[in-house]
């Protein structure tokens, strides 16, 4: 492999897909500690209801994510007109349709994490906080999140690996547009079609990299928790 070969190559993929997986992970950071939040307090049948709703695209092939996401968003339809015409925002074919997509697909991870870790969490402290006089603000930013730091570390590095690789809802939703909606996932489709395995290679090893650089740091996070609690 040629330094000129290196240069030579576009490196825009890489540049789009870490932008998108950086803003689709604080989308899906602040939705999915929310969303953790608010269902844990609520009570049965409807919690197991929207549970199931959230976690959805995890188990969705995410092709199938990706057509209901482009029949919401499409210029066809009511609410991609709607957009298009009080806001001029375009979705299908564009960076925010891949930010879209890929935090769809992503939000599980960071959720069910995020649940997770709050359901951990022992309600004395919690207790402790009231009779101290702390509001729930308080309580939340200052007890609650600081305990359940680890799992929601976890959970937001892996939404960010997931984002980063997203590819089936993002095709669907965005396209393949280079320089501007052609991420990593979707170069690696490209040049295999086009039989360019050296190209392939870079790309899949740039993923193989940032993957396990995600894995380690996950690892080293709840190797911290687990030596906390050994110590305790």
């Amino acid at each position: 492999m040629s330094k000129e070969f290196l240069m030579s190559l576009d490196w825009s993929p890489l540049w789009i897909s870490l932008k998108t997986g950086i803003v689709a992970t604080i989308v899906c950071f602040f939705l999915g500690i929310f969303a953790a939040r608010k269902i844990l307090k609520a009570r049965e049948p409807f919690r197991s209801i929207v549970d199931g709703i959230l976690t959805l695209p995890m188990v969705l092939p995410p092709t199938v994510a990706g057509f209901f996401l482009l029949l919401i968003f499409s210029r066809r339809r009511a609410f991609g007109i709607f957009l298009w015409d009080a806001f001029h925002l375009k979705v299908v074919q564009s960076w925010l349709g891949c930010i879209i997509a890929a935090s769809v697909i992503s939000f599980p991870l960071m959720y069910k994490n995020a649940r997770a870790a709050f359901e951990l969490i022992d309600e004395n402290l919690v207790y402790a906080g009231r009779t101290l006089g702390m509001s729930d603000f308080s309580i939340f930013w200052k007890i609650i999140m600081p305990t359940a730091g680890p799992g929601i570390a976890s959970g937001t590095i892996l939404t960010f690996a997931r984002a980063l690789g997203e590819y089936g809802a993002t095709s669907m939703l965005a396209g393949n547009i280079p320089g501007k909606t052609a991420t990593i996932s979707q170069r690696i489709a490209m040049v295999i079609q086009d039989q360019d395995y050296m190209t392939a290679g870079i790309w899949v090893t740039i993923v193989l990299l940032i993957a396990l650089i995600a894995m380690v740091l996950m690892n080293v996070i709840s190797s911290k928790k687990s030596t906390r609690k050994v110590r305790w």
